[in-house]
């Protein structure tokens, strides 16, 4: 239809201009947030430079819902301005079919986000994550102490004094083996493992038994019946949002294989994928708000745009915040805010002035 190629042809000049000022925005308070740092450790002006680049992707990610409630609050308000959108009503034609096509942009530009977070974003945000800990030497180790682990659905338990994650060495290593019912089998205690590629091998390892009402020691004869992979206790001191998506939900399965709190970690994996509809809500809300105002009308349109989107980004933050917590289900913490909100622009934008 020619008005929705009008309409898009209004809507990308000003949406590329937003983006492109929004990322150079963040990319800004990024660098001058570490600026002093770097000038204190003379980081050469190339470094720098490498860790702002690989920063661009997080910043077109955060960018990107702002931009296209700037766009689109824009576009139409300035239609309105302009008196098109009267024209365009006096032919019979409701708004919400004329904006249609920004609801199909939005809705693209979720499907897009997911992807390129996953796939971009998250590995470069990583690697400027540790170019920036390397740069001012703030490096963080990878190894695991105090750990328990419930493997085997409960009936081995890991106790492990200290992991080295370069090493793939159980340092410290006592485990309880339980039957179905939780009752005590044996104690199997060594002061070091380390993984072949297959098993756990067991050094000086010593198991303790209950034999005639007497708990007797021994040493232990083979190991290689504790298979479980290293993953299983370096991947609960990794951060969700650090992992692609099918990681992500490993490490869920880890944690609560291991019997660990997974309940923070499942929110962040299900907000992954309602993060990206972003986009979406914020252009519906955009676009519900646009036809409301008489006078000022672009300037309120942007306004209220601005209002909505803060109000529903504080509403996820809270439900988050309780799904974390455990107060409510962690699908219910990521997805409520989104079907709320598109649900209320979809209402508003249906009674939308035509």
């Amino acid at each position: 239809m020619i008005l929705d190629r009008y309409l898009l042809r209004q809507f990308f000049p000003v949406f590329i201009v937003a983006i492109t000022m929004f990322v150079m925005l963040l990319s800004l308070i990024d660098l001058f947030a570490n600026l002093w740092r770097y000038l204190n450790y003379e980081v050469p002006l190339k470094e720098i430079l490498r860790v702002c680049l690989y920063y661009l992707p997080k910043s077109c990610s955060y960018a990107l819902p702002i931009s296209l409630l700037f766009a689109s609050a824009y576009t139409l308000g300035d239609l309105y301005a302009r008196n098109e959108l009267t024209s365009i009503f006096s032919s019979g034609i409701p708004f919400w079919r004329f904006a249609l096509p920004l609801v199909a942009v939005g809705l693209l530009a979720s499907a897009f986000a997911f992807f390129f977070e996953d796939r971009l974003v998250v590995p470069t945000f990583k690697v400027k994550n540790d170019m920036g800990r390397l740069l001012l030497h703030q490096q963080r180790t990878e190894n695991n102490s105090d750990i328990v682990i419930k493997a085997r659905n409960g009936e081995l338990i890991y106790s492990v004094d200290y992991y080295d994650v370069n090493t793939n060495t159980l340092n410290g290593l006592n485990i309880i083996e339980q039957d179905e019912k939780g009752a005590f089998i044996a104690l199997i205690r060594a002061p070091r493992a380390n993984w072949t590629g297959e098993h756990w091998a067991l050094s000086n390892a010593l198991i303790y038994r209950w034999e005639d009402g007497l708990l007797r020691v021994r040493p232990l004869e083979g190991s290689d019946d504790f298979r479980e992979q290293p993953d299983t206790f370096r991947r609960n001191a990794v951060a969700v949002e650090d992992l692609r998506v099918r990681d992500a939900g490993f490490l869920v399965q880890d944690l609560r294989a291991a019997g660990l709190p997974f309940i923070g970690a499942l929110a962040e994996y299900y907000h992954r994928y309602s993060f990206s509809a972003v986009s979406l809500v914020v252009m519906v809300l955009s676009i519900s708000m646009g036809g409301r105002f008489r006078k000022n009308i672009l300037l309120m349109s942007l306004l209220a745009s601005l209002v909505a989107a803060v109000v529903f980004y504080v509403t996820e933050m809270i439900t988050m915040m309780m799904a974390r917590l455990g107060y409510i289900p962690p699908i219910v913490g990521a997805w409520f805010p989104v079907l709320v909100f598109i649900i209320i622009g979809l209402l508003l934008l249906r009674g939308a002035k035509t």
